[in-house]
């Protein structure tokens, strides 16, 4: 058994490609178009898995937009969370800060932070390795809206 992709439904392609590629920093692997489904799937890497993904399609995100769609996408809290390590926790968050992301959860320890997509999936990032050491403003940075 070996991990493929998560799939999380998308409300606007454009602004969710946006905030996957250009803010977060991932890397568009690949596009399929099906118009008899009327859906588009986009498959996403962190720059770390890209080779990985370009071998064997693993690991992804997969964003799916279905065109025709008028209803709104409900974000189902019991399957948790996307994850992602970082190797610098707070030069990621203030990137995404910079980038007009609010972070949720800031990283007060040093260690673990969360954020929000355009469409409300909670991401948690991890610093890889070791904690960072605790400073300001982080360690006094308070919680923002639900994570």
């Amino acid at each position: 058994m070996r991990y493929v992709h998560t799939m999380i439904r998308v409300t606007s392609l454009e602004e969710s490609l946006d905030f996957w590629v250009n803010k977060v920093g991932l890397v568009e692997m690949r596009r399929v178009d099906n118009a008899s489904g009327k859906y588009t799937n986009v498959f996403l890497a962190a720059p770390k898995d890209e080779a990985s993904a370009r071998a064997s399609g693993a690991p992804e995100l997969e964003l799916t937009f279905n065109w025709d769609s008028d209803e709104v996408y409900a974000t189902g809290r019991s399957w948790g969370h996307l994850a992602y390590k970082v190797d610098d926790i707070y030069a990621f968050c203030q990137k995404l800060m910079d980038a007009g992301i609010t972070i949720n959860r800031p990283p007060r320890d040093g260690r673990m932070a969360f954020f929000k997509s355009p469409d409300h999936v909670s991401v948690e990032l991890i610093q890889d390795g070791e904690s960072l050491p605790i400073q300001d403003p982080w360690a006094s940075m308070p919680n923002d809206g639900s994570w």
